[in-house]
């Protein structure tokens, strides 16, 4: 009897199985044919970032309504050639295309960050600059709020340059900044000299903090906050107009 029951069991819960494959693979089969409904887009914006609108995402999708997406043949849909389509835009770090069991069509992006913005004396020349060190265009939708970083005498950076082995350092130290919140918040401007050493000026205190190289990065600015923490809070903020941390355990004030 005992034997009986667990083969009544066991054919039981193989039948709710096959009924429950059977579901899914005429689920599957009636989305694959189903034709697209809606256009669901989202944007992820976890650094308050506003560089692509949604309006502009679907304009990719459908090369400015040229491709019409909504009541669309599934069979006629190429969501790698989509997702491509929106991975060719500067301010797409990354996107994701598919469908779901009601037929719509989502669209995921991520949007790419810059840390800086390298401007020029004609400001038409300016851009972002990202973590990688790649150019990012600005934007008619948003301006972001980066360190400026200039070239002392009015010599054009360009991209390249933070992307070669010296010019890494100096991504290094931009990140540096972006990374933490504090210098995010305290950096003013950041300044290449024609000797390659940075200086930069600050939202709170008169001083031009003169660093050096882009080398012991951490340290120099554990310096220049030993500098906040001792001086300032005794003998103000602009009783020094000068502040030079490049060499090793030394702070210049002058």
């Amino acid at each position: 009897m005992e034997l009986k029951r667990k083969a009544n069991h066991l054919l039981f819960a193989t039948g709710c199985l096959a009924l429950l494959v059977g579901l899914t693979l005429f689920a599957g089969i009636r989305q694959a044919h189903r034709p697209v409904g809606g256009v669901i887009v989202r944007i992820s914006n976890e650094f308050n970032n506003f560089f692509i609108s949604e309006r502009e995402v679907t304009n990719l999708l459908t090369r400015h309504g040229e491709d019409r997406l909504e009541g669309a043949d599934p069979a006629d849909l190429n969501l790698k050639a989509l997702e491509a389509r929106l991975k060719a835009h500067s301010f797409v770090k990354d996107a994701q295309v598919y469908r779901d069991l009601a037929g719509n069509l989502h669209a995921d992006v991520r949007q790419n960050r810059p840390i800086a913005r390298l401007v020029h004396a004609d400001s038409r020349q300016d851009f972002y600059l990202d973590a990688a060190g790649e150019k990012l265009p600005l934007s008619p939708l948003f301006t972001a709020r980066v360190v400026p970083v200039a070239r002392l005498g009015g010599q054009p950076l360009s991209a390249g340059f933070f992307r070669d082995s010296t010019g890494q350092r100096y991504l290094e130290f931009l990140r540096y900044i972006d990374e933490k919140p504090f210098w995010r918040a305290q950096v003013a401007e950041v300044f290449i000299g024609s000797n390659g050493k940075l200086s930069f000026t600050q939202q709170v205190g008169d001083q031009r903090v003169e660093f050096g190289f882009p080398e012991n990065i951490s340290e120099k600015f554990a310096k220049l906050m030993v500098f906040y923490r001792q001086i300032p809070p005794v003998l103000g903020w602009d009783t020094y107009h000068r502040v030079n941390v490049e060499f090793k355990d030394q702070i210049i004030c002058e």
